[in-house]
């Protein structure tokens, strides 16, 4: 407002001024005139900017008078709090003292039994040690007794497998020796039934070391120092091996036998070897002939006077047919 009086105040003197003044003079107090005004509007500016700068130093000021005014108050609470504490530490700290007392006390009056106790701790820490010593030396061998264990865990578990296999393997050769004993009486029984009607007449058919045995006597098949076998010889030699003609899985056998009577003749037979060689043979060749036996299951051998049955030389002299079932598994099984 101030301000405002004196602008009015200028510019009615510049009036008054022009009226009474030259025309560059005029013009002098006009420039300054407008000088004037031009201050009075910066200056006006500037009051409303401090006019504005006041009211927020004065919203600040409100501002930190509060926060003075709590921490003020937090101050006091602080000061209070402190109080109480210090007061804690003065009892704590008088406790303290009391304490120290008598532990020094105490400390004073049972330096010896400290001695004692000392000694006694020295004991215990040397027996510890030498707990802790053995216990070391314990920890080794059981680590050692550990690793053996394992081992002897590793070999009883190969073992018990090599076990559980021979005991497979032994299931097996059982199975084998049942169904060999089975087709060994079942082979016996079928010869037996194919030979029925030559019982009694110098044929007779046994089982025994699982093969089966067709014993045929000589008077049956061939006349005295004869190889070509008979007509009621050659019927039973070819129902024989009509019964095994479908017989693969077999080994067949046909071994000459006779007696120990020596030969008195050049021709042939010479002597009871061949004698017994070419009765063997001329019964395969009759097996052959009259049925489909396979010809690669037939062995024919003689054992001369070698392999008698007794003294009895008419039971000596004989045909064996020496059947053998197939045994390549079961020879498999007991080779592994």
């Amino acid at each position: 407002m101030k301000n405002l009086k004196t602008t009015f105040i200028i510019l009615g003197s510049t009036l008054l001024i022009s009226s009474c003044v030259p025309a560059k003079k005029y013009e002098d107090l006009k420039a300054k005139q407008e000088q004037c005004q031009e201050d009075l509007k910066r200056l006006q500016a500037e009051n409303e900017s401090f006019k504005s700068g006041n009211t927020e130093c004065n919203e600040v000021l409100k501002t930190k008078k509060e926060e003075l005014e709590n921490a003020l108050t937090e101050l006091s609470g602080t000061k209070r709090l402190f109080k109480e504490k210090e007061e804690q530490y003065d009892k704590l700290k008088s406790l303290h003292d009391d304490i120290m007392a008598r532990y020094d006390r105490l400390l004073a009056s049972s330096s010896n039994e400290n001695k004692i106790l000392s000694s006694q701790l020295s004991r215990t820490q040397k027996e510890l040690q030498d707990k802790e010593d053995k216990l070391n030396v314990l920890d080794k061998s059981l680590t050692k007794l550990q690793s053996d264990l394992n081992e002897l865990k590793i070999k009883l578990e190969r073992k018990q497998k090599a076990l559980e296999l021979r005991e497979q393997r032994v299931k097996e050769l059982e199975e084998l020796i049942a169904q060999k004993d089975a087709t060994v009486n079942a082979l016996k029984d079928k010869v037996s039934k194919a030979l029925l009607a030559f019982e009694n007449k110098g044929l007779t058919v046994v089982q025994k070391n699982g093969k089966v045995y067709v014993s045929l006597e000589a008077k049956l098949l061939f006349a005295s120092g004869k190889t070509e076998v008979g007509t009621q010889g050659k019927v039973a030699v070819i129902q024989l091996a009509k019964a095994l003609e479908n017989e693969e899985e077999l080994q067949i056998l046909v071994e000459g036998h006779t007696d120990s009577d020596a030969f008195n003749t050049k021709n042939h037979p010479k002597n009871n070897w061949e004698l017994s060689v070419l009765r063997a043979t001329s019964v395969v060749d009759i097996m052959t002939k009259n049925s489909t036996i396979n010809p690669k299951i037939l062995t024919a051998a003689g054992r001369s006077q070698y392999n008698p049955l007794g003294t009895d030389k008419a039971a000596n002299r004989r045909i064996e047919v020496i059947l053998t079932p197939n045994l390549d598994k079961l020879f498999e099984i007991i080779s592994n």
